[in-house]
């Protein structure tokens, strides 16, 4: 499945945004979007401190990525993970938030998990992004307590409906 959503500027509209399956060649890219994310600054930055997409992480799970056609930047990406059914990673680059790009993400992982047969989807989302998903239809069903020395804050545990 592709998505795509088409970006405009000061002008003539550009070509669309796609949604590709990501390659281990992109895990470089993927693992610099992570650690660069402004939502993990301050307290939230031992969470992707020396975090990292590899290669054998890409061909194992789902993962999606969002580019640029025209200059294949990338501009964001998702995991899926099809058992037990979880949204494992989401990020969009910091420059790119605002214009759509994660609303393309979740309807492509909508139609990915529609495929495969799948009812829900668990997010265990970052505190700060639970509105962006239940902006997008994600209801809340609880709190995982925090995890230390990992993970030192409560974080929202949500369902997003499929189908």
């Amino acid at each position: 499945m592709i998505s795509s959503i088409t970006r405009q500027g000061g002008g003539a509209p550009r070509e669309a945004v796609r949604v590709r399956r990501a390659t281990a060649r992109d895990a470089k890219r993927l693992t610099r979007l992570v650690r660069k994310s402004r939502a993990y600054e301050g307290q939230y930055a031992a969470m992707v401190a020396g975090y990292r997409v590899g290669p054998d992480y890409i061909e194992t799970h789902q993962v999606f990525a969002a580019v640029d056609p025209a200059t294949e930047r990338l501009l964001g990406f998702y995991s899926l993970v099809l058992s037990p059914p979880e949204l494992d990673l989401m990020f969009v680059a910091d420059d790119a938030q605002g214009l759509g790009i994660g609303r393309l993400l979740v309807g492509h992982l909508r139609g990915e998990a529609e495929s495969a047969g799948l009812t829900g989807v668990r997010i265990v989302s970052h505190p700060p992004a639970e509105g962006f998903y239940r902006s997008v239809g994600a209801r809340r069903t609880g709190t995982l307590a925090a995890s230390p020395p990992a993970v030192m804050w409560d974080r929202p545990e949500l369902l997003l409906p499929i189908g």
